[in-house]
């Protein structure tokens, strides 16, 4: 048996991308997964597919920017299956833009998903976690959360806020709850399709000439979850060898 057999395993942004290249991975290899995303016809296609193949999944409609979407996740999953052992935040967008274009709506999006978000999962999980004295919380950051780049000034905030809170999170909680950042380099997922401003879509065009699977980020998920109980991987990048980025 290994260490995600049987684990119970919280996705959020589970309908395409890294959300769902991590489900795959994580149900073929034992896991129990509960899947949230907005798109709720591909997450049942997905569930499906799963269960077809003997896996274990369930999904439920998530709107990350509401807090009692992602309490009811959390519920489900503890109905469903009795505890969480992992909560992954990975529901994200990306709509890159110069600041000089004043796409004052999107940089809310970004914050309302890629930072509350994350806090959102905190909120549902975290007393759950420290009443079973176990859990672990991944959080999906970015490259963009080590260096910022134009067109990404409010994306790469986001995605230093996810590393602040992170390494908050692990330093108030110890013992007992692990917490991982993983960090994408240039990743395939449709990421990019939320991109309206033109400057910001060639920049990515550029960007993604050099590119990774969904895979990837799953497999170094699935190495985080695996290790030893009182074993933390804190942090992880994970990019294209030969990206300069």
């Amino acid at each position: 048996m290994s260490d995600i057999q049987n684990k119970v395993v919280v996705i959020t942004g589970a309908s395409s991308g890294i959300g769902e290249a991590t489900a795959r991975l994580l149900a073929a290899r034992g896991a129990r997964v509960v899947l949230g995303a907005r798109r709720i016809d591909r997450l049942q296609t997905l569930v499906h597919e799963l269960e077809t193949a003997g896996q274990q999944a369930v999904c439920k409609a998530v709107d990350v920017t509401r807090r009692d979407d992602v309490q009811n996740l959390i519920d489900f999953a503890v109905e469903r299956f009795g505890r969480v052992d992992v909560i992954i935040n990975n529901a994200g967008v990306m709509p890159l833009s110069k600041l000089e274009a004043l796409k004052v709506e999107e940089w809310d999006r970004m914050i309302d998903v890629n930072i509350r978000g994350v806090l959102h999962g905190i909120a549902a999980g975290l007393p759950l976690m420290q009443r079973q004295r176990s859990g672990q919380f991944i959080n999906i950051a970015s490259i963009g959360a080590y260096a910022v780049s134009p067109t990404a000034a409010v994306y790469c905030a986001t995605k230093y806020a996810v590393r602040a809170i992170s390494e908050g999170l692990r330093q108030e909680v110890g013992g007992d709850v692990r917490v991982t950042v993983i960090s994408p380099g240039v990743t395939e997922s449709e990421l990019a399709e939320s991109i309206s401003d033109e400057g910001g879509r060639a920049e990515m065009r550029e960007f993604r000439k050099i590119s990774i699977p969904a895979e990837a980020i799953a497999r170094a998920i699935a190495y985080a979850i695996e290790q030893p109980a009182d074993v933390d991987v804190s942090e992880l990048i994970v990019r294209p060898t030969a990206s300069p980025f």
